[in-house]
């Protein structure tokens, strides 16, 4: 059966604040900063294990070798002989965020019928820039059945790709049927780089066989991006044929509404108003970087067919324009009915909400490999190691350790023989 499944990103042992992401603002301000990588990843357990309440399918993706030796060897530098700064991006557990791991189309909108993925080349930040390789391996073994999936390898470099962060979908009903997939990209020549250029989203829905007709390119607000809305999904998020954003989050809305419209005459637009939420507190709660989810149809919340849920960050609750406005919502008669809270902290410090940590994948979990799969047994055993293996603290100065380099390859190596994924040491 066709449903949703979240592959969240497993936080990874060398998770740390060194302050790599230019435009990232919460990145960026709390640069230096001690992280706890330990409690990072069980509070991404702990969101998977909330998703799994909520009767949602839930996989994993886990994270990646660090340091990136075969990186800084491509630069002639070792772990050992790298400069602080070069050191630092080959010891970024930004991975852990899977909405830029790659864009993905269901079946029902692709010319053969089958699920595309195009790994992100994530080229504008040099920490994120080598990941792709080995996106590519965990993808494709996740991914395996051909019949099903096809995954693709990173747009070139020429243009740079983020990921499904800059994608959204609507279709109605959700997974039946072609939908309409959207492509939101910046405009170059702004106060913090445009990291997702039109050409790559173009790129990317080429090679997936989408309809054209049924496809749009949206150019996000510089407003948006200049207030620290790096990706799209800061400041919108669509679920089935509803779209949640805020007002200044595209360059032309009114224009990009009515062709929206146009192609999906059921579509309900959610809209928050500048005047209600500042752009400046929607990105501080990230309130828009959150996972808006389909209820079951026996939830007690669902008081209409189809209604939503939103699982957002609690800095979405402490800030108070956010809270007021998002409590009248659900308070109304509109489609999202039910508010989830989770604790995410030490991801939203650097920059990443519930959002930012999961991929979507539309798809017959039977066609996946069930070892990127889990459930609430093993999700306990994957705390259970982390709790043994993680760092508990990591302060900047730490990063350039030889005990926390084979602490975070050991960790890895543990973690990969619990899930069965030797394939990817």
């Amino acid at each position: 059966m066709i449903t949703e499944i979240n592959f969240d990103g497993i936080v990874g042992p060398t998770h740390n604040y060194a302050g790599l992401s230019f435009g990232n603002l919460a990145a960026t301000r709390n640069a230096g900063q001690p992280s706890f990588p330990r409690a990072a990843a069980l509070q991404g357990i702990a969101k998977m294990r909330a998703n799994l309440a909520l009767g949602l399918v839930q996989g994993i993706l886990p994270p990646h070798r660090r340091p990136a030796r075969a990186w800084l060897t491509e630069l002639g530098a070792t772990p050992e002989r790298a400069p602080p700064g070069l050191l630092a991006n080959a010891m970024s557990a930004s991975a852990m965020w899977a909405a830029n791991a790659a864009t993905v189309s269901p079946a029902a909108d692709t010319a053969d019928g089958r699920t595309h993925l195009s790994v992100a080349n994530l080229v504008t930040m040099p920490h994120r820039s080598h990941e792709a390789e080995e996106t590519i391996a965990a993808l494709r073994l996740a991914f395996a059945d051909e019949s099903a999936f096809r995954v693709h390898p990173p747009v070139p470099s020429t243009f740079g790709d983020e990921g499904a962060a800059n994608h959204m979908r609507l279709a109605s009903p959700h997974g039946v049927g072609p939908g309409v997939e959207i492509f939101v990209y910046g405009a170059p020549g702004g106060r913090f780089p445009a990291r997702q250029h039109r050409q790559a989203s173009e790129a990317v829905a080429r090679r997936h066989g989408l309809d054209p007709d049924r496809v749009l390119f949206v150019e996000q607000s510089p407003e948006a991006i200049a207030a620290g809305a790096f990706h799209n999904d800061v400041v919108a998020v669509a679920n089935g044929h509803v779209l949640f954003a805020h007002e200044q989050a595209f360059a032309d809305r009114d224009a990009f509404f009515a062709r929206l419209r146009a192609l999906l005459p059921e579509v309900e637009i959610v809209e928050v108003p500048a005047a209600r939420v500042s752009l400046a507190d929607a990105i501080a709660s990230y309130m828009f970087n959150a996972q808006l989810v389909t209820l079951p149809a026996g939830d007690p919340s669902a008081a209409r067919a189809g209604a939503m849920a939103l699982i957002l960050p609690g800095e979405a609750r402490a800030t108070a324009p956010v809270w007021t406005w998002l409590g009248e919502m659900v308070a109304g008669n509109g489609p999202i009915r039910r508010l989830e809270f989770v604790d995410v902290r030490e991801s939203m410090a650097n920059g990443g909400g519930p959002a930012c940590l999961r991929l979507r994948v539309l798809a017959d979990p039977a066609a996946v490999n069930r070892r990127f799969l889990v459930d609430e047994t093993k999700l306990d055993t994957i705390a259970a190691l982390i709790s043994a293996h993680w760092p508990v603290r990591i302060a900047l100065e730490d990063i350039a350790s030889p005990a926390l380099w084979m602490q975070a390859e050991t960790a890895r190596r543990a973690l990969l023989a619990l899930l069965d994924l030797d394939a990817l040491i």
